[in-house]
């Protein structure tokens, strides 16, 4: 069988731990037979990135921002205990938030829907959308461990020279302090990306901050997200029947756990972080929503939206097999397939990412499926798999 050719390649950019091991996987049983794949490979190990200092990182930003289309495997974000274990130079920050920073943009998450597979919360009959800030805020934070009593300052010097000073806090000992920032820009570009994919979707828009405790900061996200919206978007959503409203985000949780679905909820970066993971789970699994980051000078980044499953890499170092679920893993390659098909007008490496999806989604509603999905099948799974069996039983029906 002659193979699927790409015209431009992908920029891959390579993980850790058990994602790893199922990324290989799933290159070389459900990408490789049937496509010529055309990529430039990045390794953002733990390790590699710790050795070349981020250079790594960095440098898949700039390829994504090349070639236009990314896709990424889970990656470690170091604490104490990875810098021992992995014997580390330093620790090192999220590759995310780098990746984030350097691209901007605003990752949208939605949960994968299986017939068989029926989710905790039982009033969410349509997919809910996430859509997640993706720069600033801790994840572009700077931190300081304070040895004694003193002033805690927040400063702001302008380029015209002159200077913003107000005090955080006159410290009594020892503690902690943190600075964030946003920028205006990106705000207007996360609002303007939302509320066209929503308009794309057909779907209403929900935004929640916290304006009435953090007044200057997510009080400037609820200026700017409602001066978007009135001045581009209120005529296009109200001919299109589509709403767009602001609530404390506290509210919006109690809102969202009680709603049909069916709509997409802007969040700023660490609540979407935060959000998107409560949304998947209750949908199923964390392994059980696609992921883009959607990106203002039109490049996008494909990812799965959930980390490295470290305990199950521990077990298959021990020589078993676990049932780690790929199918976010593999919803990224073919999200990245499929808009790579749509740049270059190559239709069978559309119809291929697609025919990919349903071969995924076929097997689990074939009763064969991963344990995490087990526990909430109806009717009960007819047998519960290891990642290579599964991954086979995809390949079958894919070669059909």
């Amino acid at each position: 069988m002659s193979k699927i050719q790409m015209k431009n390649a992908i920029a891959e950019l390579d993980g850790d731990e058990m994602t790893r091991v199922l990324w290989k996987l799933i290159k070389d049983k459900l990408l490789l037979p049937f496509v010529d794949l055309k990529t430039e490979y990045y390794d953002l190990s733990i390790t590699e990135r710790d050795k070349t200092d981020d250079k790594i990182t960095y440098d898949a930003a700039a390829a994504i921002k090349r070639l236009g289309i990314g896709v990424k495997c889970a990656t470690i974000t170091s604490n104490a205990a990875r810098v021992k274990e992995y014997s580390l130079t330093h620790l090192t920050p999220s590759p995310n938030g780098i990746l984030r920073g350097e691209l901007d943009g605003t990752v949208f998450r939605t949960p994968i829907f299986v017939n068989n597979i029926k989710g905790t919360v039982s009033c969410w009959k349509k997919p809910i959308t996430l859509g997640r800030h993706a720069y600033g805020d801790v994840y572009k934070n700077c931190e300081i461990k304070t040895p004694c009593a003193g002033k805690a300052e927040l400063v702001f010097t302008g380029k015209d020279g002159k200077e913003i000073r107000k005090t955080i806090m006159e410290m009594k000992g020892p503690g902690i302090i943190q600075g964030i920032h946003n920028i205006d820009a990106s705000i207007e570009s996360f609002a303007r990306c939302c509320f066209t994919y929503a308009l794309d979707q057909k779907i209403n828009v929900w935004f929640g901050a916290k304006d009435t405790i953090s007044k200057t900061y997510d009080g400037n996200f609820k200026e700017i997200m409602q001066r978007i919206f009135d001045a581009e978007y209120k005529d296009k959503f109200e001919k299109s029947g589509l709403t767009y409203f602001y609530t404390l985000i506290d509210d919006a949780v109690a809102r969202v756990v009680k709603s049909e679905g069916g709509f997409l909820w802007a969040c700023k970066n660490y609540d979407g972080d935060v959000m998107s993971d409560m949304i998947a789970s209750a949908c199923g699994s964390l392994a059980m929503m696609t992921s883009v980051l959607v990106c203002p000078g039109g490049e996008f980044e494909f990812e799965a939206s959930h980390g490295t499953v470290q305990k199950h890499y521990y077990r298959y170092m021990k020589g078993e097999k676990t049932s780690t679920n790929p199918v976010a893993t593999i919803f990224a390659w073919t999200g990245a397939l499929a808009k790579r098909a749509e740049l270059d007008n190559t239709p069978e490496l559309a119809e291929f990412a697609h025919k990919l999806e349903k071969a995924t989604l076929t097997t689990i509603e074939d009763g064969i499926m991963t344990g995490d999905l087990a526990k909430l099948a109806v009717p009960e799974a007819k047998k519960i798999v290891n990642s290579w069996e599964y991954i086979d039983e995809i390949a079958a029906r894919l070669q059909k």
